[in-house]
């Protein structure tokens, strides 16, 4: 998984030049198909990683009236809250080229 804590996806809306992002397939259906594809990835490991750490945080209790405001766990979830988000972690992977990809309609069958 890429380092998304050191990346240099912007956190707010901008806007990108469509050559830049349909340079590598010439076509930029094809180029966002495989960028939204990334961006689920991404978004699947995000998930999973602040689940694994908000578990660490779960108090197993049967009473529903309960409820434990942690510091730390609401400090983990603020922290995932300022990530930028995953299309755009995955658009700034596709510019630079840090995505494979390949196309297997290219591929010739033998």
């Amino acid at each position: 998984m890429m380092d998304i804590k050191n990346s240099d996806a912007p956190i707010n809306t901008v806007t990108l030049d469509k050559n830049k992002i349909d340079e590598p397939t010439n076509n930029i259906y094809e180029a966002i198909s495989i960028i939204a594809k990334r961006a689920a990835q991404i978004n699947g490991d995000i998930k999973k990683e602040l689940l694994e750490k908000l578990d660490e945080f779960a108090t197993y209790n049967d009473s529903l009236e309960e409820i434990f405001e942690n510091k730390e766990q609401i400090e983990v979830s603020k922290f995932y809250e300022r990530l930028p988000k995953p299309h755009a972690l995955a658009v700034q992977e596709w510019l630079e080229n840090k995505i494979y990809y390949r196309n297997t309609a290219d591929e010739v069958v033998e």
